[in-house]
């Protein structure tokens, strides 16, 4: 693996986020979804730290 390759795991855990009205919810391709929130950078940090953990 190269240095600037990303970890095996992270391809299993690619986020996205997705806006309903005036909230913005984190999506994960494993499954998990995040709370919804009304701040678009909140749900950014949710899918983060779902990434990081994993």
């Amino acid at each position: 693996m190269r240095e600037d390759d990303p970890p095996p795991n992270a391809r299993q855990h690619a986020t996205s986020t997705s806006e309903r009205g005036s909230f913005c919810t984190a999506h994960c391709v494993c499954g998990w979804t995040g709370p919804a929130r009304r701040s678009r950078e909140r749900a950014r940090t949710d899918a983060a730290q779902h990434s990081a953990a994993a």
